[in-house]
């Protein structure tokens, strides 16, 4: 039978028998939700409680699924939910390797019909078809692109149930949902409210041009020629100028006319100042008595003066 719609899937899962799986099984579980979900959620495998349902995900951990979609708004009516594996493993053992690939062909196809904007893988197996080789420890919280798809795994929600820490990454992982769908929806729709378009901007407008130079008789343009030449004879007459005030002989001032004595003679050369009458006296001769001349007067000038009249 051809797979073209989820309802054909669905029918061939409740046939199949392509792993021992099926021996046990009571209910086979395909999945269930809108064919045109933006969410995908693929889980490891049916429980008890799906088993006995035939539903993905009614169970404590689907209890806790449901709370985590309503926290950002949503219900599970507007998701799929689908697993690795569509019967339960005897005592909910792991799902072996031949059990996943048995069931791999409905899953592939679930996808293609679905064409879900985001795939959230939960829990280690789910995450392993994605990105093997890596840890859901690792790869949770941290969106991926693989071979085109959008694949955002987290934590079991059953192992929530077990651990508080595990409980609180799921949560946290989970707040991030709504985010991704918005701006994964702003890559593929268009924007619901068209803005009107701004104006153009234009450009300012240039300055005036400058008027060009008035017409010239040619007496105002400069002769490069003539002009350096201009320049060199300023040049010249200044170094002559230069060198001739340097040849002139420097000006000496005239010596002041020497102070007459009371006597009217001058006093000694290269004195200008009248004779004190006290003679000079050496260093060596500072302990000394010093011998004074006679006290000058009009009839007794100092030596070398001689009365005016």
């Amino acid at each position: 039978m051809a797979m073209d719609t989820l309802d054909d899937i669905a029918r061939l899962v409740r046939e199949c028998a392509d792993c021992p799986l099926h021996q046990g099984r009571t209910q086979a579980v395909p999945g269930e939700g809108p064919d045109d979900a933006e969410l995908l959620f693929i889980g490891e495998g049916p429980g008890v409680q799906e088993d006995r349902q035939g539903r993905p995900f009614v169970g404590p951990a689907g209890g806790f699924l449901e709370e985590l979609l309503q926290s950002i708004g949503m219900s599970r009516d507007q998701v799929y939910i689908a697993n690795m594996v569509k019967c339960r493993p005897p005592n909910n053992r792991d799902p072996a390797p031949g059990e996943i690939a048995a069931c791999a062909k409905y899953l592939e196809r679930q996808i293609e019909l679905i064409n879900p904007r985001l795939i959230v893988t939960l829990g280690r197996f789910a995450t392993a078809r994605f990105l093997p080789g890596e840890s859901i420890g690792r790869a949770r919280g941290r969106l991926r692109t693989v071979n085109g798809r959008r694949i955002y795994p987290i934590m079991h929600p059953a192992a929530g149930l077990r651990r508080q820490e595990m409980k609180d990454a799921i949560v946290e992982d989970f707040q991030k949902l709504a985010g991704l769908l918005e701006v994964l929806r702003m890559d593929i729709e268009p924007p619901t409210a068209v803005e009107p378009p701004s104006p153009p901007v234009l450009p300012e407008p240039l300055p005036p041009p400058e008027p060009p130079p008035a017409a010239s008789d040619g007496n105002d343009i400069r002769d490069d020629t003539v002009s350096d030449q201009d320049d060199a004879d300023k040049e010249d007459n200044a170094m002559e100028y230069a060198a001739t005030a340097t040849a002139m002989p420097p000006e000496t001032e005239s010596e002041p006319e020497p102070a007459l004595s009371f006597w009217g003679t001058p006093p000694a050369a290269g004195s200008n100042e009248p004779y004190s009458g006290a003679p000079y006296l050496d260093e060596s001769d500072a302990d000394a008595e010093p011998e004074l001349p006679p006290a000058p007067s009009y009839d007794n000038p100092p030596p070398g003066q001689q009365k005016l009249f």
